[in-house]
């Protein structure tokens, strides 16, 4: 799987102004079944978004469609995840 730590680089206001296309883009990617989970961190200065383990070429490019990119910095890192608590036992090996 991948984590996608987005933080921003511009004024709130500019994040601000995208973010209902933000979201669009994050709803399109749920439904493609391509997204884990997504949040914002707080104190408010980005957010994370989980992905499956894709190829790594269409995850760049599903990142580059985000509105977000004029906004944030994106660091994607691909994590195996080996252990989880009993809970989130389904996310090994994703």
């Amino acid at each position: 799987m991948y984590i996608i730590n987005l933080t921003y680089h511009r004024p709130m206001e500019e994040v601000e102004a995208l973010i209902e296309p933000h979201l669009q883009w994050l709803d399109r990617y749920f439904a493609a079944g391509v997204f884990i989970t997504a949040g914002r961190k707080d104190p408010r200065t980005g957010g994370l978004i989980i992905a499956k383990d894709i190829d790594r070429q269409r995850l760049d490019a599903i990142v580059a469609e985000d509105p977000f990119v004029a906004v944030a910095n994106y660091e994607v890192t691909k994590v195996n995840i080996t252990l989880a608590a009993e809970e989130f036992k389904a996310l090994v090996g994703i």
